[in-house]
């Protein structure tokens, strides 16, 4: 039973993670039609950005509390930036191409941002462990987990929820919807399908950045961050169905459950779990588990 109890809340750390990472990118593609690649950018760039404001923090002897703000508009500020800087600098001229060039688009913008990360940072590591110790420890069933980590989880599920009634219960969330099943429809209509775009991709950005800040404090944070991510955000939207919210959130489960099966029962294949299940999944639903329904033309 301890085993048990440490593979689940292990897999539920570690899926919330991925699913705050994998929810920007899944929004973006289902309003879009981008699979922005250059989501792992955004990611690095939300986690260097909190490691950097944590540490200036702490080095004015403010209080320790505070880090905690400090850190998430710090991530979110920066992710936000640099997802217009983005969309309005490069991504609005090419709406409405074919998917492989957005692809190969976001792709460079990926290493881009991987020099620019470097000049503007350095190739140091940067460390901004004090938020991660500061809530201090529970015991769970005779096991000891982090309270940040398991705060984790309490995020992801709001974010979850944020984001499922933004969607289905307010009138701009509707109004996206519409956009995700007829973008043509919706102009015609008189919906502002550009602001719309704007909107999202901010709303993306920073949710990959929110990822970032938040793991900063448990992690180095180093060069190289956003190439890892972006790999593993993929995967979970692919199993949970492109531009789906509810897929990312079950595709991150998943991953995450077999992932610390594998870390807990046989380490030597736990990268290639995560990429096990994805496979399973596409084998079956080659689409996804929850594949947003495509519009049939007559």
């Amino acid at each position: 039973m301890t085993l048990l109890l440490a593979i689940l809340i292990d897999g539920l750390i570690y899926a919330s993670w991925l699913f705050i990472v994998a929810a920007g990118l899944t929004l973006v593609y289902g309003v879009m039609r981008i699979l922005n690649m250059a989501h792992g950018s955004f990611y690095a760039i939300g986690a260097y950005a909190a490691a950097s404001a944590v540490g200036w923090y702490f080095t004015l002897g403010l209080p320790a509390w505070g880090a905690f703000a400090i850190l998430l508009l710090a991530a979110i500020s920066a992710g936000v930036v640099a997802g217009l800087v983005v969309e309005r600098g490069i991504l609005r001229i090419l709406h409405g191409r074919d998917e492989v060039i957005m692809v190969l688009v976001t792709y460079g913008i990926l290493l881009i941002f991987e020099d620019l990360i470097k000049l503007i940072w350095g190739i140091q590591a940067y460390y901004a462990y004090q938020p991660y110790g500061m809530l201090g420890r529970s015991k769970i069933g005779g096991l000891t987990f982090v309270n940040y980590d398991l705060i984790l989880i309490v995020v992801a599920a709001l974010i979850a929820g944020a984001l499922w009634f933004g969607l289905n219960r307010t009138r701009k969330g509707k109004l996206l919807r519409a956009v995700i099943h007829d973008r043509e429809s919706a102009e015609l209509v008189g919906i502002n399908v550009k602001r719309l775009f704007i909107t999202t991709f901010a709303i993306g950005a920073g949710l990959g950045a929110l990822a970032g800040g938040l793991a900063a404090p448990a992690i180095a944070v180093n060069p190289g961050l956003g190439i890892e991510v972006i790999v593993l955000a993929f995967a979970v939207v692919v199993t949970g169905g492109l531009g789906s919210i509810e897929g990312a959130l079950v595709g991150a489960i998943l991953i995450g459950l077999a992932r610390a099966a594998a870390v807990n029962l046989l380490p030597e294949i736990e990268l290639f779990v995560i990429y096990g299940v994805m496979t399973c999944v596409l084998i079956f639903r080659p689409h996804g588990l929850f594949a947003l329904p495509t519009a049939r033309r007559i």
